[in-house]
């Protein structure tokens, strides 16, 4: 049974900073793209950021380039998302996903397996 678990998330004034971290389960890690996306309110869910199977190679969304920062521990079957200058706008509830296709990182249609999410809230 594959299990994706986040946690890390809560609340921060803006400026701040929080690490998430999703533990894997139940499947082979290391052939696995990772990523991480998130949903506000009302909207659609968004990628955030993803690493690559073997750990090389990361990719982000512009709104988050530059403070967000993915990386991955093998040896802990865990992918990290650590977060800086967060502002109000990075609310949401934050995901974690696996990707089997390596196609489309961006693409949340790609993902095979995903976590229960873990609430990120920015006070200004």
């Amino acid at each position: 049974q594959v299990q994706l678990v986040e946690s890390g998330g809560g609340l921060v004034q803006a400026g701040g900073s929080l690490r998430l971290s999703c533990v894997a389960s139940g499947l082979t890690f290391s052939i696995y793209t990772m990523g991480w996306f998130r949903q506000a309110p009302g909207k659609e869910r968004e990628f955030v950021a993803a690493i690559d199977w073997r750990g090389g190679s990361t990719t982000y969304a512009d709104s988050v380039k530059g403070r967000f920062t993915i990386s991955r521990d093998f040896a802990k079957n865990t992918v990290y998302l650590q977060m800086n200058n967060l502002k109000p706008e990075d609310t949401a509830v934050y995901y974690c996903a696996a990707d089997l296709q390596h196609a489309d990182a961006r693409n949340h249609f790609q993902y095979d397996y995903w976590g229960q999410g873990t609430q990120v809230t920015v006070s200004s």
